[in-house]
């Protein structure tokens, strides 16, 4: 039964489901951790380099691969600095730059793997590229080994099906960057062992880490209901809405960046190649003109020499060019709802899934991972502030648009019984493994 923690004052909720996300459902009785003395990294890129200096601090040793000399270079270069400037702000000795960094063994040698107890893949989020790894990883490293994913969304079922131990195989979605972000999605693939996921659980605290355990579907939590935010604010471009109002709407509800903001940040030409043609024309047509973001001075905003942005004309007039809209009086509040109630709904369709544990690992992911404004507890708390009604009678619109957005039918009862979100109880997290051994 899931611990009802609705009625609770904001703070003492994201206290009580932070300690609830610890509590793994499903595990068989005295379930014990693997012991991990000794990691791999796969990948000294932002993302692996990252992730290997939580073990370094954790004083456990990592051996860190890379296919080219100058990479690996760049890579603990890049470590060494991140250290460094720690050091220099006080942080630390400056001693334990280089005791820190002596903990770690590059290698252009995947055999080097070979006695490693946990080997995290932070290679190209590619389903062949990971496979290709995990292939090798396979035959590479010693029984009982952990071989973990950094996939930010891809099918950890069909990584693990290309090894002879997919019992041994896990997500574990590390945020970037790494070294700094709280969250860790640990994603229970069908076959993984208990005992696999109470190490990642175990690890999870001892490199201090808030880890959350997820399922096995497109986006896992967190980058699932993202996508709904961002599929929304890309329609109400559609409806004459501009990228600047449309942040100022999210940053009012307590975001810090929007999501054009996050992609001129990020970079436009994310995905994208000179001359393609993808689902997103506008970001095309930007790309095109060389606005890829802050990076060129340019994207959704015009930027100046030190990086402010302004509402760009240029970007008006493509957006107006590509959809034909003209400008939208929607109020505020509305893109708000438009985008933010999505998310409440698509949270509850992963419950509904079994993709998730309980309500509040939801908004523990969110608080923790993509900086959900605190004072409104994350997607389930905001949705019992506003009440199940209000989300149907937007979703109900939103989803007349668009069938794939319609309302969830547990929001639909939530609604008309008057419930609560976060005391929905669906069942928990259900993987092929922890439904046999219940049946068995």
């Amino acid at each position: 039964m899931t611990k009802s923690l609705s009625g609770l004052d904001v703070g003492t909720y994201l206290g009580e489901a932070g300690k609830l996300a610890w509590v793994v459902d499903d595990l068989a009785p005295g379930t014990k951790s693997r012991p991990v003395n000794k990691v791999g990294i796969i990948g000294a890129g932002t993302m692996g380099g990252g992730i290997a200096m939580n073990f370094l601090t954790a004083e456990i040793p990592v051996v860190i691969v890379e296919t080219k000399q100058e990479a690996l270079d760049r890579g603990t270069k890049v470590m060494r600095g991140n250290y460094q400037r720690s050091a220099d702000r006080g942080r630390f000795p400056q001693e334990e730059v280089d005791i820190r960094m002596d903990r770690l063994s590059p290698t252009l040698d995947m055999s080097d793997l070979a006695d490693c107890d946990l080997i995290i893949e932070a290679v190209f989020e590619n389903m062949d590229v990971k496979k290709e790894v995990f292939t090798k990883l396979d035959a590479i490293c010693k029984p009982g080994a952990i071989l973990a994913t950094n996939s930010s969304g891809l099918d950890i079922d069909e990584i693990a099906g290309v090894t002879k131990r997919p019992e041994d195989v896990i997500g574990l979605h590390f945020f970037s960057p790494a070294n700094v972000m709280k969250l860790l999605e640990v994603v229970r693939a069908d076959e993984t062992a208990d005992d696999v996921v109470q190490t990642s659980m175990d690890i999870a605290q001892k490199i201090q880490k808030v880890a959350v355990m997820a399922g096995v579907t497109p986006g896992f939590v967190g980058n699932r209901i993202l996508r709904q935010r961002q599929m929304q604010a890309n329609k109400l471009l559609y409806q004459g809405v501009m990228p600047w109002d449309i942040d100022a709407a999210i940053n009012h509800f307590g975001f810090k960046m929007g999501p054009y903001q996050m992609s001129d940040l990020a970079g436009l030409d994310i995905g994208w190649s000179k001359g393609a043609t993808t689902q997103n024309p506008i970001r095309d047509a930007l790309c095109e003109l060389d606005r890829r973001g802050q990076k060129t001075g340019a994207g959704y905003y015009d930027y100046d020499a030190e990086r402010n942005r302004t509402p760009s004309p240029v970007t008006e007039k493509v957006i107006r060019d590509v959809t034909g809209a003209q400008p939208s009086t929607m109020t505020r509040d509305e893109i708000i709802e438009t985008c933010i109630f999505p998310m409440i709904n698509e949270s509850v369709k992963l419950l509904e899934e079994n993709k998730a544990q309980r309500p509040s690992d939801i908004d523990v992911i969110w608080v923790n991972g993509y900086n959900w404004p605190q004072d409104k507890g994350g997607p389930m708390f905001y949705g019992d502030v506003v009440g199940a009604q209000a989300v149907l009678d937007r979703m109900e619109k939103v989803g007349a648009e668009d069938p794939s957005m319609a309302p969830a039918e547990t929001l639909r009862k939530l609604a008309a019984d008057g419930g609560k979100f976060l005391d929905l109880d669906l069942g928990g997290l259900k993987t092929k493994g922890t439904e046999a051994r219940k049946a068995g």
